[in-house]
């Protein structure tokens, strides 16, 4: 008999499907769901929250949002995308994380449902790790994750905007770390950094990668780069004076998407980015802050899907 089945968390898990099928399908009260599982109305709360925040629960809009899917539309036909969702925009918080997530997190799923060997390769930041979260929990150990870019800063400290091991945690799968900081030293560092057999290995995990899933940072002063650590303020300036707009897994590159021939790219440690790729490479990304990057990633080719929202898509298509 398998005694995980019958452990606490798996009870708990069980009595929080239960909780949110009464709450949510059969319309019942958190008195009425309290009474039919014996609980305290506190309780009964708390297991409905659990429903929730562990995605044993899904709500889904069957009605389809034609302004949305004609946007995706006409954003797939003026980047060629291969991929392309739109998600209605909250006109008090356009920016907002958790409905782009939740698209991305689907498109995930549909590729982890997959019965064969798939690698998924993975940036990192605050729209990736939200994606994650909206993820349900899956057993796949056929599948492979793999880190695009390294965590760490030069002194040893790491943001916690990791996905790839919030990934492999949900979908009990293994993962490949990437074993480098963010940037070297200099080039000479970097080169001998990445003739180690591990980081090779990565590299070509990435290069093979069934579905790649990247953010996209903006360059200034408030971008994700200089508020998470990795660069200076100094730095900043720097790659704006060189013509910087936007960086993906730490690339930075010019408003036509070409990445730039300077000294910081030189020291960045990040697998390459998959130019021209046949499979999908999507953007995770919002916002009026990174709307230059993302249109210069778009025009440059540097991916080929773009998860986005409403009123940034509408931006997009207005030049």
């Amino acid at each position: 008999m398998n005694a995980g089945r019958f452990s606490p968390e798996a009870t708990r898990l069980d009595d929080a499907a239960r909780a949110g099928w009464l709450y949510y399908v059969a319309g019942n009260t958190q008195d009425e769901i309290a009474r039919k599982l014996g609980v305290s109305r506190q309780s009964a709360q708390r297991l409905v929250a659990m429903a929730v925040s562990e995605r044993l629960i899904k709500v889904r809009v069957d009605h389809p949002i034609a302004r949305c899917m004609d946007l995706a539309g006409a954003l797939s036909r003026r980047y060629g995308l291969m991929i392309c969702e739109v998600v209605p925009s909250d006109p008090d918080a356009p920016d907002l994380l958790t409905g782009i997530a939740i698209a991305a997190a689907a498109e995930l799923e549909r590729t982890l449902k997959s019965p064969e060997r798939r690698i998924i390769s993975l940036g990192t930041g605050r729209a990736l790790k939200a994606t994650v979260e909206q993820l349900p929990r899956m057993a796949c150990p056929q599948h492979v994750v793999v880190s695009r870019l390294g965590n760490m800063m030069q002194d040893g400290s790491a943001s916690p905007y990791n996905a790839t091991i919030h990934l492999a945690e949900r979908i009990g799968a293994p993962h490949y770390p990437y074993p480098l900081p963010v940037l070297a030293r200099d080039p000479a560092e970097l080169a001998a950094l990445q003739r180690q057999e591990a980081v090779q290995n990565t590299i070509a995990l990435c290069q093979s990668a069934d579905l790649s899933l990247v953010g996209i940072g903006q360059i200034s002063h408030r971008a994700p780069l200089q508020v998470d650590g990795f660069v200076t303020s100094r730095e900043m300036d720097e790659l704006d004076a060189a013509g910087a707009v936007g960086e993906i897994t730490s690339w930075v590159y010019d408003r036509e998407g070409r990445l730039i021939d300077c000294a910081f790219n030189a020291r960045v440690a990040s697998a390459p980015l998959p130019r021209a790729c046949e499979r999908p490479v999507i953007a995770v990304a919002t916002g009026e802050s990174k709307l230059v990057a993302i249109r210069a990633a778009l025009t440059g080719k540097l991916v080929n899907g773009l998860m986005t929202s409403e009123a940034t898509a509408e931006r997009l298509l207005s030049d």
